[in-house]
């Protein structure tokens, strides 16, 4: 996933946090930031240290960006959201982790639910 369809500076990361416009289900939090003239979405993703060491940390990371890039073109365009990663996600497969952050993200309206 290249770099501009991501949620890089912390301050762009807090933007999206404070505005409280959350949904979740067990394995992920998702919060959600209208963003109009935007002309493609952008994602924050953050895996806390109760998921496990910094490898277990990274494979969570690397399913996510996985399952957003598969997703990419049922995305909608205009908003900035972000992924936080619940300890439940840990351990479980990209097939797993691509069906509760679509769950996930049609919670968020985020995805079309074709």
């Amino acid at each position: 996933m290249r770099k501009s369809y991501r949620v890089k500076k912390e301050a762009e990361f807090q933007q999206v946090f404070e505005t409280r416009n959350s949904y979740a289900n067990r394995q992920f939090v998702i919060y959600v930031l209208d963003k109009p003239a935007q002309p493609h979405f952008r994602v924050g993703i953050s895996v806390g240290k109760k998921i496990g060491n910094a490898v277990a940390r990274n494979w969570v990371k690397r399913r996510i960006r996985q399952s957003i890039t598969e997703l990419k073109p049922q995305l909608k365009p205009d908003a900035d959201f972000l992924v936080i990663a619940r300890p439940t996600v840990a351990g479980k497969s990209q097939a797993e982790t691509k069906a509760y952050l679509s769950h996930a993200l049609k919670l968020a309206h985020l995805l079309d639910n074709d």
